[in-house]
């Protein structure tokens, strides 16, 4: 690989590991983060998880293809595969579950290897998400599934009106695509896995929502801890995005609006089943 293209499939995770960003990452379930997928999935299927985070749609994903099936999560960090391991294990699923650290441009994986192949909001991150998308299709057998879903930040929506979210936002998107990755993935992802060769492309969306108390109280709260203390905030300030006190209004303001009565919020989430 030249320097260039090397270059061009870097990216840096935005997020990082950091306790806030495992907070919601432990939220997700495949009911609530995979739905369109589960109707592919029976017992004895082998699935491959890449970025497989702390593994609760991993767990998940393995109990939907048992008994007989396999899944293989992978992440770039190892360290938060310990998280993962210890979550299958935990619903006695160690022996359904094997892992391994990989990086999705060149997956350590024969051709063919899988029946489903997912990922979960990990094309954002990539520095090359079509070059993602074809080493998905090559370990996928044919006739098999590879699944992508990924937010929309220029999509998401809020009420009430806060000029605070508004210069997060702004602010998160820069930071992103400085760091290598498209934080608008979800209205690419068909793009992309047509450019990746796929001429069999089912896309769809779906979305998160938050409009309890309880929930906008910890939605609103995790984010401003990301904003303030997570891998994000170190790497605004070093790229000259934003001061620490800049940082610190913004995590101010998604304190103030999470403890509005009227406080709701909405993440466009886009989804791509391809046929390999």
């Amino acid at each position: 690989m030249d320097a260039t293209n090397a270059a061009k499939e870097t990216a840096v995770y935005t997020h990082g590991h950091h306790e806030s960003v495992l907070r919601s990452h432990r939220w997700r379930t495949a009911e609530n983060s995979a739905a369109y997928l589960i109707g592919e999935l029976r017992p004895g299927l082998s699935v491959l998880d890449v970025g497989c985070g702390p593994g609760t749609i991993t767990a998940d994903l393995a109990e939907l293809v048992a008994p007989g099936g396999r899944v293989t999560a992978v992440d770039a960090a190892e360290d938060v595969l310990s998280q993962a391991r210890a979550q299958v294990a935990e619903r006695g699923l160690d022996g359904a579950v094997s892992f391994a650290v990989a990086d999705v441009h060149a997956l350590d994986f024969p051709d063919g290897s899988f029946d489903v192949v997912h990922a979960h909001q990990v094309l954002q991150h990539v520095g090359d998400p079509v070059r993602a998308l074809r080493e998905m299709r090559r370990v996928c057998r044919p006739g098999g599934v590879v699944a992508a879903r990924d937010a929309d930040y220029a999509a998401m929506t809020w009420y009430p009106a806060t000029p605070g979210l508004d210069e997060w936002l702004d602010l998160y998107r820069r930071v992103a695509r400085a760091n290598g990755g498209e934080p608008d993935a979800g209205r690419r992802l068909r793009a992309w896995a047509r450019q990746a060769g796929f001429t069999d492309v089912a896309s769809s969306a779906t979305a998160w929502c938050f409009a309890t108390p309880e929930e906008t109280a910890w939605w609103s709260a995790l984010w401003a801890d990301r904003t303030e203390a997570s891998s994000y905030a170190g790497i605004a300030v070093r790229g000259g995005h934003a001061t620490t006190g800049e940082l610190e209004a913004a995590a101010q303001a998604w304190h103030a609006w999470g403890t509005d009565p009227d406080a709701w919020f909405s993440v466009l989430n886009a989804e791509i089943l391809c046929r390999a």
